[in-house]
């Protein structure tokens, strides 16, 4: 199982990244991480709604005229990098 996968939602205030875990305990942990972004303006934890999925979400609001495409690309490098950094540290 892959430790993470994000998905851009076109919502009609604005478009978002959501990022779901495959472990919700490192929600708090994530968050914190994605917060560290300067074209980030917020990032909530939330409950999903939606069918087959986790019991929760992080998703990224991000600052206006960010382009979506590019940070959902480094968002993704970021959290790769991140996990991979701490199996690594746990196999150590």
């Amino acid at each position: 199982m892959l430790p993470f996968r994000s998905e851009i939602r076109n919502s009609p205030m604005r478009p978002t990244i959501k990022i779901f875990l495959g472990d919700v305990s490192l929600d708090k942990r994530i968050k914190k991480h994605l917060e560290h972004f300067n074209e980030v303006d917020a990032v909530e934890i939330r409950t999903s709604v939606e069918r087959n999925r986790v019991d929760e979400n992080i998703t990224v609001f991000l600052k206006d005229n960010v382009d979506i495409n590019k940070m959902k690309s480094s968002i993704d490098s970021s959290l790769w990098w991140y996990f991979e950094r701490e199996y690594e540290e746990k196999d150590v």
